[in-house]
C-alpha cells in the first residue's frame, strides 16, 4: 500500500474524489496502478496534457529511489489510510489524499489557529500581528500559515519569538522553500519544534493552482481562521471562505474604509462571513479557550509516567470532557480520573467545571 500511495502521490493527479473512484472500481490503489493508462486517466477527468505528462512520470518513476530520497531528507509521508493523518484535516470535504511533512506532527494535537494576510503587509498589519500572536501562543494555540512573504512570515516569526510552535503549509514540494528568502525561517520553525507540510511531491514547483490548493490545508488544520489584513479577492479571502465551507470559525480585523489592504477584511465582516475581532481575547472567547494571565509562564511539569504523558498530550487550553479525554488518550476511565487528580495536585491540569479539564 505504501509504495502504491507514494507512486500515486508522485503522479500528482489524485483528489479525494478521484481516489474514491479508483477504490470503488478496483478496491485498492495498488490494483488501480495496474490499470493505469490513458483511458483510466481520462475517465478520472484529466486533460490530455495531464494524461501525457502523468504517463511519462509513471514510466520514469523509481519508487525505491524516491523513498530513499525522502528518508535522506528527513521527510515523512502519510496517506488518508494512515491512523496518524491529521484528524481535523480528515474532516473536511476534500482532504489531500497524501501529505508530506517535516518536523513534529504531534503539535497538531493542540488546538490550531490559522492566521493569514497579505504579502504586502502594512505597518498596521504588522502591529496587529504583533498584538495577536503572543496572546494566542500563551493560550496554548499552534499557529498555522503559509510561509509566504508579509503576514505569513510575520506570524511564524512572532510565534517563535513568543516561544510557540507553528505550522507552515507550502504550495510546492518540500525539496525547496519558496520564497527562498524564507528558507532560514523554515529551518528555525523545524529547530523550534514546528512543522512543514505539503500535499505535493518533492519536485512540484509553485504556480497559480498550488497556492489555492494549499489554502485548504491551512483552513482544514485549524479550529478557525483569522484574517489579519487582506485586500479583496486575495488568497487570504479564499482561505477564509474555505474555512466557512468546512464549518470552522472565521475572524477578521477591521481596517480603514479607504484602505485597499483591508477591503477583504471589511467585506467579510459586512457579509456576516467573519466575526469582527480587535484582540486575541475576542478570538479566544469565541473558540472557548481558557487562557492564562499574560504574566503566567508555560507549565514546565514533566510527566511522571506513561499515563500522565498520554493525558498531557491530549489536554489543551480548550475545556474537554473526561469521556473525550478517555477516547483521545486511549486510557481506561479509572486511570484517566486518577491521573487527572494527580495532574491537578501537581498544578499541570485544572477542572474548570461541568466535568471539563484543561492543561495549565
Amino acid at each position: 500500500m505504501h509504495e502504491a500511495a507514494l507512486t500515486w502521490s508522485w503522479l500528482n493527479v489524485l483528489t479525494k474524489e478521484r481516489q474514491d473512484a479508483i477504490l470503488g472500481v478496483f478496491g485498492s490503489l495498488e490494483e488501480g496502478l495496474k490499470h493505469l493508462n490513458a483511458e483510466l486517466l481520462k475517465g478520472l477527468g484529466c486533460r490530455q496534457e495531464t494524461i501525457e505528462k502523468t504517463l511519462v512520470r509513471f514510466e520514469e518513476f523509481d519508487v525505491q529511489a524516491y523513498a530513499a530520497q525522502l528518508e535522506k531528507a528527513g521527510i515523512r509521508f502519510l496517506s488518508l489510510a494512515d491512523a496518524s493523518y491529521p484528524e481535523k484535516l480528515r474532516e473536511i470535504g476534500d482532504p489531500p489524499p497524501f501529505l508530506y511533512f517535516k518536523g513534529d506532527l504531534t503539535i497538531l494535537n493542540q488546538p490550531c489557529i490559522a492566521m493569514v494576510g497579505t504579502r504586502a503587509m502594512s505597518a498596521m498589519g504588522q502591529r496587529v500581528t504583533e498584538l495577536f500572536v503572543p496572546a494566542l501562543v500563551r493560550a496554548g494555540l499552534t499557529t498555522v500559515s503559509g510561509l509566504a512573504l508579509g503576514v505569513d512570515a510575520m506570524v511564524a516569526k512572532e510565534t517563535l519569538d513568543a516561544g510557540g510552535r507553528t505550522v507552515a503549509a507550502l504550495g510546492h514540494g518540500l525539496s525547496s522553500i519558496y520564497p527562498q528568502s524564507n528558507a532560514r525561517l523554515a529551518e528555525e520553525i523545524l529547530q523550534k519544534g514546528g512543522l512543514l507540510v505539503s500535499e505535493f511531491p518533492l519536485d512540484a514547483t509553485p504556480d497559480k493552482y498550488t497556492f489555492p490548493s494549499r489554502n485548504r490545508i491551512i483552513a482544514g488544520l485549524s479550529l478557525g481562521t483569522i484574517v489579519l489584513e487582506a485586500p479583496r479577492e486575495s488568497g487570504s479571502i479564499i482561505t477564509a471562505e474555505l474555512a466557512l465551507d468546512y464549518g470552522r470559525d472565521v475572524f477578521a480585523v477591521p481596517g480603514p474604509v479607504f484602505d485597499a489592504n483591508y477591503e477583504g477584511c471589511n467585506e467579510l465582516i459586512a457579509k456576516g462571513h467573519a466575526k469582527l475581532v480587535s484582540s486575541a481575547d475576542d478570538v479566544l472567547r469565541e473558540l472557548g479557550v481558557i487562557a492564562p494571565k499574560a504574566e503566567a509562564s508555560k507549565s514546565l511539569y514533566a510527566p511522571q509516567n506513561k499515563d500522565e504523558e498520554a493525558l498531557l498530550t491530549v489536554l489543551t487550553t480548550m475545556p474537554q470532557k473526561v469521556d473525550d479525554l478517555i477516547a483521545r488518550a486511549k486510557l481506561q476511565p479509572g486511570t484517566v480520573t486518577a491521573t487527572l487528580t494527580m495532574l491537578e495536585l501537581a498544578g499541570a491540569a485544572r477542572n474548570v467545571g461541568q466535568g471539563q479539564w484543561i492543561r495549565i
